[in-house]
Parts: C-alpha cells; sequence; structure tokens
C-alpha cells in the first residue's frame, strides 16, 4: 500500500512538472509608439535626400574610401571592447548553462576509504570490535535529487537567463555599432583637420608673398616700415594656427590605433598623406520607423530587460507555494575490500521531501513586490528608449539637411572671398589701397575656408550620426 501511494506520488509530480503549473505573466514583446512615416525633412536640388528603402548593414562602403572600409573592418576584427563585449557574452552564456541545470536530476558520485578506531566508551562501533582495535571502512556510490518544478519557478528562472543572455548579446551589438561610428567619425575628422591644415598652410604661402611685395614697395617708397610689420604679423598668426592641427592630426591618428589595438603612432605612415574628406552625395536609405526596433541594440536590449523582469515575477510568485524534491541514494559499504560491491554490502535510501513557507515576516511578499516594481522601471525604460531613438534619428536627418545648406553657402562665400583677395592684391599692387584691406580681406578668406572644411566634414560627420541613430551596422 505505502510503495503505491509513493510510486502514485512520484507520477503525479511528474505529470504536474512535465504539464506545467507556471505561474506569473507571459511575456509579450511591446509594440513600440512610432510613426508610420519619418518626418518631412526639406531637400534641396543637389543635396543628398532620404529615401525610405532597406538600410545598408555596410553603409559606411557609401563613402567609396577604400581606407575608411578598410579601418572599419580592423576595427571590428580587433576592438579591445568588441572582445570585452564577447567575453561578457560569454560569462552570460554559463550563466544561463548553470541556471538551466536545475531542470534536470543531479547525480553524485562519491567512493572513499578509511581507517580509524572509536572509542572504547563511545555507543557504537561499526567494526564490532568495541574500540579496542582499528578498522578499514571502504564505501562508493550515487545520489541522484530532483526538484519537481510544479509552479514554474525553474522555467521561469531559465526564461529570466535568455533574457539576460539575449541582453549581453544586444550589448555587444551596441559595442559593434558604437566602434564602427567611432571609427568613422574619428577618421572623418581627421580627413577634415587635415584639409584645414592644407588651408592654413595655401594662406600662409599667400601671406608670405604679400610680406615680400610689401618689403620691396618699401624699397621703391610706396609703402611704410608699418606695413611690412603688419604683413609680418599676418605670418606670424597664420603660422600660429598650423601647431594645434598637428597636434589634433597626431591626436585622432592615435584615436583610431587604439580603436584598432595598436600601439601609438602604429598609423602615422598609412594614414599621415591627406586625402579627402569621404562624401555621400546620393541618396540615403533610412527605412520605415516600424523597422527601428529591430536594428536599434539599445531598443532590442531593453525588450529583453523587460522580458526578463517579467520573468522573475513568476518566479516571485512561485516562491509562495511549496517545493517538493525527489531524492535517492545506492552504494555500497564494508570492511574489507573484498566485501565491497557485494549483495549484502548494499545501502540505499529514496523518497520526496516537502517544503512549504510557512512565515516568512514579509519576505516573500517583499520579494514579489520588488519584482513587479523592476517589470514596471523595465517598461518604462523601454518606452523612454524608444522616444529617445525616435529623437535622435529626428535630430540626426535635420543636422544632415541643415549641414548641407551650410556647405553651399560656404562654398558661395569662399568663391566670392577668393575672388576679393584677388582684387585687392591687384588694387594694392597699384598703390590705390593700404595693407590693411588686404589684411581684412585675406582674414575674410581664410575664415571662410576654414568654415568650408570643417561644414564638409560636418555634412559626413552628421551622415554617420544618422546611420548610429538608425541601429546599422551590426547586423553586417
Amino acid at each position: 500500500m505505502k510503495r503505491s501511494l509513493l510510486a502514485g506520488a512520484v507520477v503525479c509530480c511528474s505529470a504536474l512538472s512535465l504539464s506545467g503549473c507556471v505561474l506569473g505573466p507571459d511575456f509579450t514583446s511591446p509594440v513600440p509608439k512610432l510613426p508610420e512615416r519619418w518626418g518631412p525633412v526639406a531637400s534641396e536640388a543637389g543635396h543628398s535626400a532620404t529615401v525610405e528603402s532597406a538600410v545598408d548593414p555596410r553603409w559606411w562602403d557609401r563613402f567609396a574610401d577604400p581606407q575608411l572600409s578598410a579601418l572599419v573592418q580592423e576595427a571590428l576584427d580587433s576592438s579591445f571592447d568588441l572582445q570585452l563585449a564577447a567575453s561578457w557574452l560569454e560569462q552570460s552564456r554559463a550563466l544561463r548553462r548553470q541556471i538551466a541545470a536545475d531542470t534536470v536530476p543531479t547525480v553524485e558520485g562519491d567512493a572513499g576509504y578509511s581507517r580509524s578506531r572509536n572509542s572504547q566508551r563511545g555507543l557504537t562501533d561499526p567494526s564490532g570490535n568495541s574500540g579496542k582495535q582499528a578498522f578499514n571502512l571502504w564505501h562508493g556510490g550515487l545520489a541522484i535529487s530532483w526538484e519537481a518544478d510544479l509552479w514554474g519557478r525553474v522555467k521561469r528562472s531559465v526564461e529570466a537567463a535568455d533574457a539576460s543572455v539575449q541582453m549581453a548579446q544586444e550589448d555587444r551589438h551596441g559595442v559593434q555599432l558604437l566602434v564602427i561610428v567611432q571609427t568613422a567619425q574619428d577618421y572623418i575628422q581627421l580627413r577634415g583637420t587635415q584639409q584645414a591644415l592644407a588651408v592654413v598652410q595655401q594662406n600662409l604661402q599667400i601671406a608670405r608673398r604679400s610680406l615680400e611685395l610689401t618689403r620691396l614697395q618699401v624699397k621703391e617708397g610706396v609703402a611704410t616700415d608699418l606695413e611690412v610689420s603688419e604683413a609680418a604679423a599676418q605670418v606670424s598668426e597664420i603660422e600660429a594656427r598650423t601647431a594645434p592641427l598637428q597636434q589634433r592630426i597626431a591626436q585622432l591618428i592615435n584615436a583610431l590605433s587604439l580603436l584598432l589595438a595598436r600601439e601609438p603612432r602604429a598609423l602615422q605612415q598609412q594614414l599621415s598623406v591627406p586625402a579627402d574628406v569621404p562624401a555621400y552625395r546620393a541618396d540615403v536609405p533610412i527605412g520605415l520607423p516600424s523597422e527601428l526596433a529591430q536594428r536599434r541594440p539599445d531598443i532590442r536590449r531593453a525588450d529583453a530587460q523587460l522580458h526578463a523582469a517579467t520573468a522573475s515575477v513568476g518566479m516571485a510568485q512561485a516562491d509562495f507555494y511549496p517545493r517538493i524534491t525527489l531524492s535517492g541514494s545506492l552504494g555500497f559499504q564494508a570492511l574489507q575490500l573484498s566485501d565491497l560491491g557485494s549483495w549484502g554490502s548494499r545501502s540505499f535510501a529514496f523518497g520526496p521531501g516537502l517544503s512549504v513557507p510557512l512565515f516568512e515576516g514579509g519576505r516573500l511578499q517583499g520579494a514579489l513586490q520588488l519584482q513587479e516594481g523592476r517589470q514596471q522601471e523595465a517598461g518604462i525604460a523601454y518606452q523612454k528608449t524608444v522616444l529617445s531613438a525616435w529623437h535622435e534619428v529626428d535630430d540626426a536627418l535635420v543636422a544632415y539637411q541643415a549641414n548641407q545648406r551650410r556647405r553651399d553657402s560656404l562654398q558661395q562665400a569662399v568663391m566670392h572671398s577668393q575672388h576679393a583677395l584677388d582684387s585687392v592684391h591687384q588694387q594694392y599692387a597699384q598703390g590705390t589701397v593700404d595693407f590693411l584691406n588686404v589684411l581684412t580681406v585675406q582674414n575674410t578668406l581664410l575664415s571662410n575656408q576654414a568654415a568650408l572644411v570643417e561644414s564638409t566634414a560636418q555634412v559626413s560627420l552628421s551622415l554617420v550620426q544618422v546611420y548610429g541613430a538608425l541601429g546599422g551596422g551590426w547586423q553586417g
């Protein structure tokens, strides 16, 4: 009768565990609140416009700069940040395997030998010698235990662990995207700074020719020493602009070297030769807003975090209910090694164990409220992440168009300033204007040229920001 009751209990527990009475809310990914179309951004003729076609996962190749593409690929292969993210991902997977081990029985084996002697005044002596002499004791066996997951506590813990793995994976995707964006930004800034240095050096040559011309005019009696001093000061002022730019170039090359996990100045020879700022004038595919949640790693991570928090609520609810553990052991014990394994040396034990929380002083209720609060927090964080992503995309698109308009205006300003400088040089050579006019026009040209170079780089940088906001890149 007892055996039938025990067998029935085991079968019942197994059936309940397999059929699954899982407590807690089941997770469903929230539908992000996003517009059907991106907001309208004015695009002028000759500008790069945005189109709602699929986002290119290798968008950096659209700049048609082999150096940039090679640097991005090397950064993805070598970045220490990506190596760290991969290590964190493996750790989360290992933790998931550790948690998932609760779903299957644990089996342990043990074997041992001891030589001992008991007290003659003690209660028992398994050797039968009443503690008068030492004896050997050999033993070995197996022990098995398993918790019947009646309320889904273990299942919810594995579910939460899976979501944590997904969070780590999205963190890695986010690092991939960040490495791509940082590499592209540093490279574009490097080329922009090199172009700015070239502009300064070009103006320095003009200023030196003006100084020579002024000295000749002093000898001819049509200029004064004051004008020579002004021309010399202009040369020195322009020369002073080169050092900060050279410093910035060295720092950007080192920043790229660090992204590629290489030593300082490792890319000096490769990148020291100036090149044009990578530009992209074709239409920019930005996809649809509904695709943003599938591309942005931070949104995908927020979704996984909400999933983990939801599963943890079920774990906390299951702690209110009894736990049934099935355990058993089978082994052998003998005083002589030759007897170990014989039928008479066998030992066994089996049976279920039940633990019921009767009084916890509010601990379980507090744990449940804590998990419910974390679930609510994760839900709010998800909504904020989606809205922040929407803002980032909109701001990046506006900045991209605005920078293109600024660049076009500065191109016109440089053209007019160059024409003005040519005219004022002729007038100065003819003696119709003084050198102050030359200085003013040349400073205006230098300022406009520097602004144009900076604006050209900003157009490309803002396009990088567009793709970074769209979450493109890690998929490739």
